[in-house]
């Protein structure tokens, strides 16, 4: 339970209603900044305003899953007012205290070493980087559906990188019938990828296959998907970028050259924001309790 704790919210989108509701189940007392828009609210929860007084009662803060942008900027879309997340607003927390978000950029790691409270990104967990390619997978299988005029059964799908999203997402696309290829940047991966019974070559060689592509999912956060590459594509090619914005893929010259790219990040907020706002909220409540164990075993 979360008993006696205080955890403040700030933004969030659908996902962040499941982790509210969670986190209100486990008796903790929770605040809200951001959410004056939402229809139905939580029980038992209003909408207050981002101030000093409020940050510094706060064991515990909650952001969503992207902090917040490279100008501070924290994504609110219940909000009918912007949020920012400011230094000198932030410098009243308690040193130490504890600061999740799904991921952090530059600007939140710079005001949190400035500031001095603690930066938890639950997407660096395998647990849940693990669960939430299960729904980013089925974006990405709707997507390509949406964008193109054949069956995935029998296509030509190549999926560049095998961690958790591409591991998943082949899995999923050779389960439909498609003929799978993967693209890899470490030799360890190829052995598993012949035994999951998908083609494994070196990603950078994708020139060697691109007379045969039908679709390419990328979730390498670095450019993969260069112009030489797209120049050799079949025009009826759809490329779908997974990686993390501005992704892996020359959108610029796929447009110029008429092939169908799509950047796509942040798809299980998308498609199953219940189901990966659960993901979240479990994680979350998890990890605050463990901090807080540990805490008290210190004690």
């Amino acid at each position: 339970m979360l008993t006696g704790l205080t955890i403040v919210f700030l933004g969030g989108d659908a996902r962040q209603v499941e982790v509210i509701h969670k986190c209100l189940e486990l008796d903790a007392s929770v605040r809200v900044v951001g959410f004056d828009k939402l229809e139905q609210p939580p029980e038992g929860v209003t909408n207050e305003n981002l101030t000093p007084d409020l940050l510094k009662e706060a064991d515990v803060v909650v952001l969503p899953v992207v902090g917040c942008n490279d100008q501070g900027v924290i994504g609110a879309p219940f909000s009918s007012k912007e949020l920012v997340l400011e230094k000198e607003l932030f410098s009243v927390l308690r040193p130490g205290i504890p600061v999740y978000t799904g991921m952090a950029k530059a600007y939140l790691k710079q005001i949190g070493a400035e500031c001095g409270f603690r930066i938890i990104e639950l997407l660096e967990r395998d647990d849940v980087a693990i669960y939430n390619s299960i729904p980013t997978a089925e974006g990405a299988v709707m997507m390509a559906i949406q964008h193109t005029d054949t069956t995935i059964h029998g296509s030509n799908c190549v999926v560049l990188g095998m961690g958790r999203t591409g591991f998943t997402l082949a899995r999923t696309l050779q389960g439909l019938g498609a003929n799978v290829k993967v693209g890899l940047r470490r030799k360890a991966d190829a052995a598993r990828a012949v035994q999951m019974g998908w083609k494994p070559f070196v990603a950078t060689d994708l020139t060697a296959y691109t007379s045969e592509i039908d679709l390419i999912f990328n979730t390498i956060p670095t450019m993969i998907v260069t112009a030489q590459m797209i120049s050799k594509l079949p025009r009826h090619t759809v490329i779908i970028d997974l990686a993390s914005a501005p992704g892996g893929t020359d959108f610029r010259f796929a447009e110029k050259r008429g092939i169908k790219a799509l950047l796509a990040p942040g798809l299980p907020g998308i498609v199953a924001p219940k189901t990966a706002g659960i993901i979240m909220a479990n994680a979350l409540s998890q990890s605050i309790l463990e901090e807080f164990q540990l805490r008290g075993d210190e004690g």
